[in-house]
């Protein structure tokens, strides 16, 4: 049985994203910000992103302080600036208004601003802090291995309808896989017992996988063709990273860094960054492995999205969970905990929290 203080949330209740507000999140891709304005929402804020004359990503309050016009309807000036499409007022990557046309004798230029908020291009990713005051948590999730010798790496993204709480548990959620992708990895007929260790630190959580041999689904299959043992580690990072990592015999490594960006409640944008060395080269797997990816993907944001109907529908979410439920409880808590402020003090070691036994 689940301890109290894990129990999942009770019927009604969600984690309210407004208030993770000093944490860092994915805006977009940085190979998809070119010099054109691009609209995003994080945590219910309309922002917009461009890049300046140094090639500087920037994100402001998308909307003009003069007649409250979208600025991500406008366009990047020769100058680098964010050009408002109605009367033509620019404001450089700080917000502050640069110039406006037919205006003489200006002496208060700092009056027109836009509220800005900091920014940070790392990893192939463009990272935004939703909190114009810069008060940050932590830095933004550094992604392992997008650099490392010998590994490929994709960035994909999908939108998915359905809370941070629930997108989360999803990438993490282990007995799911061989009904709604069955074949594709696990299946539900070919069963293994294995255990779990959960271990969790103030902020972050993780649950180890041992003793299952290599799944009989296709993208297993394609991963390592001559079976072995599976080793496999979920995790997740506040306040929104998602972490699944597969080790399968010497060559073989797999790991998906899904970093998720709540566009509001009931709304999250998942950007899937998978880093991959295998004995057969990447080139040869690619071609087969990112459509199987983006399918499986495809299925989980269906499932979401029938989740989210189901809860609005009924007034609230309602959870009947077991020992198998493995870290929805803790992802739950470490949110919740987050959006109050009542982190626990850091640690260098984890806590054991847990052992289940599972048939997968």
């Amino acid at each position: 049985m689940l301890e109290p203080r894990l129990k999942p949330p009770a019927s009604g209740d969600h984690v309210s994203v407004a208030r993770l507000n000093t944490w860092w999140y994915v805006a977009c891709a940085a190979r998809d910000l070119s010099d054109k304005p691009m609209p995003v929402r994080i945590l219910g804020i309309p922002m917009v992103l461009f890049r300046d004359s140094a090639g500087r990503a920037a994100a402001l309050l998308d909307r003009c302080p003069h007649r409250n016009v979208p600025l991500s309807l406008g366009r990047v000036s020769n100058d680098g600036r964010l050009e408002c499409v109605y009367h033509g007022w620019r404001f450089d990557g700080a917000g502050r208004c640069t110039h406006v046309p037919a205006l003489c004798n200006d002496r208060n230029p700092d009056a027109r601003r836009v509220e800005a908020f900091p920014t940070r291009e790392q990893d192939g990713l463009i990272w935004v802090l939703p909190n114009a005051a810069g008060e940050a948590s932590a830095e933004p999730f550094a992604l392992p291995l997008t650099q490392a010798p010998g590994y490929a790496t994709v960035i994909r993204e999908v939108s998915v309808e359905g809370t941070l709480h629930a997108a989360v548990e999803n990438a993490l959620d282990v007995p799911h896989t061989a009904f709604l992708h069955g074949g594709l990895f696990r299946t539900s007929t070919a069963r293994n017992r294995i255990q779990a260790v959960v271990r969790r630190w103030h902020d972050r959580v993780e649950a180890q996988y041992i003793g299952e041999p290599r799944p009989s689904g296709l993208v297993a299959r394609l991963i390592s063709p001559s079976g072995g043992e599976v080793l496999h580690w979920d995790r997740f990072f506040l306040p929104s990273v998602a972490q699944v990592e597969y080790r399968i015999g010497e060559e073989n490594h797999f790991l998906v860094t899904t970093a998720m960006t709540p566009v509001s409640d009931f709304q999250t944008r998942m950007f899937a960054v998978i880093s991959f060395k295998l004995r057969v080269p990447a080139r040869l797997v690619l071609p087969v492995l990112e459509p199987l990816a983006m399918r499986i993907f495809k299925q989980d944001a269906e499932i979401l999205a029938a989740q989210t109907a189901t809860i609005r529908e009924f007034g609230g979410e309602a959870f009947l969970s077991t020992e198998i439920d493995i870290l929805g409880a803790h992802i739950w808590r470490l949110l919740k905990r987050a959006e109050q402020g009542t982190l626990e003090a850091p640690r260098d070691q984890p806590e054991v929290e847990r052992e289940v036994t599972l048939e997968v």
